[in-house]
């Protein structure tokens, strides 16, 4: 096992690589840039570029062409492209980015005064927090409803359910969210939650157990929106394991036994038809992670990972930009080897090694 997780971490290098290298590339055709936004605020604000000194970064970025900048004294043109390192070419520029990437090193924001790594540390507790909270919630809800769906198949709780189950899949996450609001938020019925933000004002002078519950109150709409759709794929696939383990012969023989159909269901069949559901969460973290929190977060105004890198492409800011991609790429690749691991953990039969994954 230790050799195929040296293969593994090793191929992250060349992937992270190559992820990087097409989003770099693409940014160097797409319309638009920093120099552009700053022409525009100059065009507007006189006092735009005293702003943005000091905000230097040679790592990232394409170069500044634009229409807007005609009419403007080629100097500051040149004195921009300089303070945001495009006077330098794009591969240079790229190289010199991923040699800083490495140890973590993505630079000071160009429009925000703090560093890249120091935004995403405050922002990265925020989604991981939705992540885990809306898996946890979503286990927890899909495995018992599963399990009795799987016992119950064919009678009117296993019709109707599924039929809740598919509504809570059809809907996206993003406009239940904004029904949620409308009914419980302030919107136009009842004021039970807060519209925004995971803490109250003054937060930092409550109790410990006022913040637990200040917190928690946050959570509720947020969380559930996400777990909305979330649990209608894990619920049906909890469904169909212990269905196809239900089925097997050792069942049948374990209740030839005279075992109880709770001891046969929880002692035999749970074993075998967790273990696919049990590896899947990782993935199934890393999914709702990616797919779920960005609209979340920007809805409900939650400083997260997701809010800053969608902030730092309409203001075109590149050092946010590319650090959210790198550690977004990085966290997906490493949850995808921890999902393979768990895989062979809780069902040994499962040797990628000797597959010469």
């Amino acid at each position: 096992m230790l050799a195929y997780i040296i293969r593994r971490l090793l191929l992250i290098i060349p992937t992270l690589f190559g992820i990087m290298l097409v989003n770099f590339a693409i940014v160097q055709v797409a319309p638009g840039g920093p120099v552009d936004q700053v022409i525009a605020q100059l065009r507007g604000n006189g006092g735009a570029l005293a702003r943005i000194a000091g905000s230097a970064s040679g790592d990232t970025g394409g170069v500044a062409q634009t229409r807007g900048a005609r009419g403007l004294d080629p100097a500051i043109i040149k004195q921009l492209e300089h303070q945001f390192g495009f006077d330098k070419p794009p591969g240079e520029r790229f190289l010199m980015m991923m040699k800083n990437y490495v140890t973590f090193d993505f630079g000071p924001s160009f429009f925000q005064n703090a560093d890249v790594i120091h935004l995403i540390g405050q922002r990265l507790p925020v989604s991981i927090s939705l992540g885990l909270w809306t898996t946890l919630i979503s286990y927890l809800i899909s495995i018992p409803l599963g399990i009795r769906k799987a016992v119950k198949d064919g009678s009117s709780f296993d019709v109707w359910t599924s039929g809740v189950i598919i509504a809570g899949y059809a809907i996206p996450s993003f406009l239940f969210a904004i029904l949620l609001i409308i009914v419980f938020a302030g919107g136009s019925y009842l004021q039970w939650f807060p519209l925004r933000g995971l803490t109250s004002d003054g937060w930092s002078d409550f109790t410990w157990w006022h913040k637990i519950g200040d917190y928690l109150w946050h959570l509720v709409l947020p969380i559930t929106a996400m777990v909305i759709g979330a649990f209608a794929t894990l619920t049906m696939l909890t469904k169909n394991s212990f269905l196809d383990e239900i089925n097997k012969q050792y069942v049948v023989t374990a209740r030839a036994k005279g075992l109880t159909e709770r001891r046969v269901l929880y002692h035999h069949v749970f074993r075998n038809a967790m273990l696919i559901v049990i590896a899947g969460f990782p993935s199934a973290f890393i999914n709702i992670l990616f797919t779920s929190s960005l609209l979340i977060e920007i809805i409900f105004s939650l400083n997260g990972l997701g809010l800053l890198g969608y902030e730092a492409v309409l203001n075109r800011d590149y050092p946010i930009f590319f650090g959210t991609i790198y550690i977004y790429t990085l966290i997906g690749m490493l949850t995808t080897l921890l999902r393979d691991l768990t895989y062979m953990v809780v069902d040994p039969r499962i040797d990628f090694e000797a597959r010469g994954a």
